[in-house]
């Protein structure tokens, strides 16, 4: 029988090294996730982000022994050290980016999103997000450039991957800027916050609540369901309405247009009545004033406050409703009119002398509610 060559047996060491580590790794993961099945979520979701690293570890480590004690060719070890060489790559950036998870996730599960106030977590919560997707971004950007710096007919391509991402090379930079541009306004909008997950916005003349940020645009969910996405940029170069840049409360306000015989006292004590039945009032702010004289009307504003953008409009309903509701059922008179003078009427004093007061005069017209 002719004997086995000295290559077939290294290879067949080599796959059975493999086979094995891949084994022992699946073995060890179901024992490892009996055990942690009945504790707290965290370590479940530890062992998840573990598995993958400890894998290809494992893989790594079965490389350099197979390698170290098969009978392997100059050529064929050369290969064998190459694809070493490729694991190591991606077991450093695996790992470093399996750190970086679970290290974030750590950090985070401190702030509950779901507060009342949820401001301090929404901050915290955004900057992890962007500055994970940035990092992410950078840790496969320089695994790749180093992985294909190892095969000599594409060194050149990765040591320009690796040049552009460092911002050299007038070529590369141009071909990337856009990438580029957006990559370091993810940075700089993680590190000046002018934009969290969960703020209200009027961007586009349309108001939206911003519901992801990736590291190239954002996602903003308008009040009809719509999705506008927009660069990362656009936040930095172009204005916008921010509502709850430092907190969730927001002021809000109901304009009326009334006539100047308006009951100004009956009407605050109505609003008030109105704002302290609705559970949607924060019970922060509160007031009616005249604000302005106009030609034929006085202008009286409503100001309330909300705990969110959502709440605050249907206050403001909810008051525009009620009001104009009993305006038009206990002061009639309070509405806008136009009035005119006819002959042979007596003056408006003179008929409100002779008992007509709350029938429309003659010659006037109700000119309704703005």
């Amino acid at each position: 029988m002719a004997a086995v060559p000295a290559w077939v047996v290294g290879l067949l060491e080599v796959v059975v090294s493999l086979v094995l580590a891949i084994m022992v790794h699946r073995l060890a993961y179901s024992g490892l996730g009996r055990l942690v099945q009945s504790r707290d979520a965290l370590w479940q979701a530890l062992l998840v982000r573990l598995k993958n690293p400890t894998r290809l570890t494992l893989i790594v480590l079965a490389l350099v022994l197979a390698t170290d004690i098969a009978p392997l060719t100059s050529d064929q070890s050369t290969f064998v050290q190459h694809i070493l060489q490729l694991g190591i790559i991606a077991l450093i950036a695996d790992v470093t980016w399996t750190a970086l998870n679970i290290w974030m996730g750590l950090y985070i599960r401190r702030f509950k999103a779901d507060a009342a106030d949820s401001f301090l977590a929404r901050k915290h919560v955004t900057q992890t997000h962007i500055l994970r997707r940035v990092a992410g971004f950078l840790v496969w950007l320089t695994a790749i450039s180093a992985g294909l710096m190892t095969f000599d007919g594409v060194r050149q391509y990765g040591i320009s991957l690796l040049a552009s991402a460092g911002a050299a090379g007038v070529i590369a930079g141009l071909a990337l800027q856009p990438v580029l541009k957006n990559l370091f306004a993810g940075i700089q909008i993680a590190i000046t916050q002018p934009i969290k997950i969960g703020d209200s916005l009027i961007v586009e003349g349309d108001f939206g609540t911003v519901e992801d940020i990736t590291s190239t645009y954002v996602v903003v969910r308008t009040w009809d369901l719509r999705r506008l996405v927009l660069p990362l940029s656009y936040f930095i170069e172009q204005p916008f309405q921010n509502w709850t840049r430092e907190s969730m409360n927001l002021l809000g306000y109901v304009m009326m247009y009334l006539d100047y015989q308006a009951p100004i006292e009956a009407l605050r004590a109505k609003a008030k009545e109105v704002v302290e039945a609705s559970p949607l009032w924060d019970k922060k702010v509160f007031a009616v004033q005249i604000t302005d004289f106009r030609e034929r009307t006085m202008e009286v504003r409503v100001l309330v406050s909300a705990a969110n953008g959502g709440h605050l409009f249907d206050l403001r309903c909810d008051i525009r409703e009620k009001l104009i509701g009993y305006l038009k059922a206990e002061h009639p008179l309070a509405l806008p009119r136009t009035r005119t003078a006819v002959e042979g009427f007596a003056s408006p004093a003179a008929e409100h002398s002779n008992g007509l007061d709350g029938a429309a005069f003659p010659g006037e017209r109700v000119a309704g509610i703005d």
